[in-house]
C-alpha cells in the first residue's frame, strides 16, 4: 500500500513540476493531465476499502456497502478534466495560428510592444 501511495504522490508531483518548469504549452497541458490523473488516483485510493460490496439489491443481510458518492464525484472530475483539456487545446491551436512556436518565452517576447 505504501508503494502505491508513493507512485500516486510521484504522479502528482511530476505533473506539478511539469506545469511549473516546462516552457512548451503542449507539455504544460500534458503535465496538467498527468497531475489530474494523479489526483483522481489518490482520491480513488483513499476512498477504496476492502470488504465492501456494490450497493445493489441482493439477498445478503448485514453486508457493508460501498458509498456511490465518491464514484460519482470521480466521474464528474474526469468529465470536467476532459472538457478543460479540450478547451486548452483549442486555445493553443488558436495561439499557434498567430505564432510559429508554442514556447511561452518566445510568445511573450513577440506579444510585448
Amino acid at each position: 500500500m505504501i508503494i502505491l501511495e508513493s507512485f500516486v504522490f510521484a504522479t502528482v508531483l511530476i505533473g506539478f513540476f511539469g506545469i511549473v518548469f516546462k516552457r512548451n504549452l503542449m507539455m504544460k497541458i500534458i503535465s496538467m493531465d498527468v497531475m489530474s490523473t494523479g489526483v483522481i488516483a489518490f482520491y480513488v485510493f483513499v476512498a477504496s476499502r476492502s470488504g465492501l460490496f456494490t450497493p445493489i439489491l441482493s439477498e445478503r443481510e448485514g453486508v457493508a456497502y460501498a458509498d456511490p458518492v465518491p464514484q460519482a464525484v470521480i466521474l464528474t472530475a474526469i468529465v470536467i478534466g476532459f472538457s478543460i483539456q479540450a478547451l486548452m487545446l483549442i486555445a493553443v491551436m488558436k495561439l499557434a495560428r498567430n505564432n510559429p512556436t508554442l514556447e511561452t518565452d518566445e510568445i511573450e517576447r513577440s506579444q510585448t510592444p
